[in-house]
C-alpha cells in the first residue's frame, strides 16, 4: 500500500530534497506536493484538478507561503471534521516562540525545523519517515473520502 503524504511547499529546491530524501527513506511513499496554501486546500478538498487526488495520510506543511499561509491551511484543517484526523506536520524554516505557540493553539501535530544543511535535512526527512510512517499507527479512512 503506497503511503500518500501531502508537501506543502512553495520552495522548489525544498521540494526537491524532500522528494529524494523520502525516495532514500521509503520507496512507499507517494509524495503530492502543493505551492500555496489555496492549491493545499484545493487537494484536501478534491477541488478543481484535485477532484480524484488521494486522502493524505500525513501532511508536511510550511507556514510561509503564498496566497494563504499555512496557520489559516492549519486552521482550516482543524476545523474540518472530515480533515481533521489527519496528522499535520508544521515544517518551516522558523523557529520564532510565536509560531511554535500559534501551531499548537491550532493543534499542530508536531513542529519541525527545518535545516539549512543537506545531511541534516535528510536526517530529518528520514526521522519523520521512521516516526509517523513506520512507528505511528495512522487512522485509516475510506479512498476519496
Amino acid at each position: 500500500m503506497p503511503i500518500e503524504v501531502l508537501l506543502v511547499e512553495d520552495s522548489p529546491g525544498d521540494v526537491r530534497l524532500t522528494q529524494e530524501a523520502f525516495r532514500d527513506a521509503n520507496r512507499s511513499v507517494r509524495l503530492h506536493v502543493a505551492s500555496d496554501g489555496v492549491e493545499a486546500m484545493a487537494f484536501l478538498r478534491h477541488e478543481g484538478a484535485y477532484v480524484n487526488a488521494p486522502r493524505p495520510d500525513l501532511i508536511l506543511l510550511d507556514l510561509n507561503l503564498p496566497k494563504m499561509d499555512g496557520r489559516e491551511v492549519l486552521a482550516q484543517i482543524k476545523e474540518d471534521d472530515t480533515l481533521k484526523t489527519i496528522p499535520t506536520v508544521v515544517l518551516t524554516t522558523s523557529d520564532a516562540e510565536a509560531d511554535i505557540s500559534k501551531s499548537y493553539q491550532l493543534q499542530a501535530n508536531c513542529y519541525l525545523n527545518k535545516p539549512v544543511e543537506l545531511d541534516a535535512f535528510e536526517a530529518l526527512v528520514k526521522s519523520i519517515n521512521d516516526f509517523w510512517l513506520t512507528k505511528c499507527k495512522l487512522p485509516q479512512h475510506k479512498q476519496n473520502q
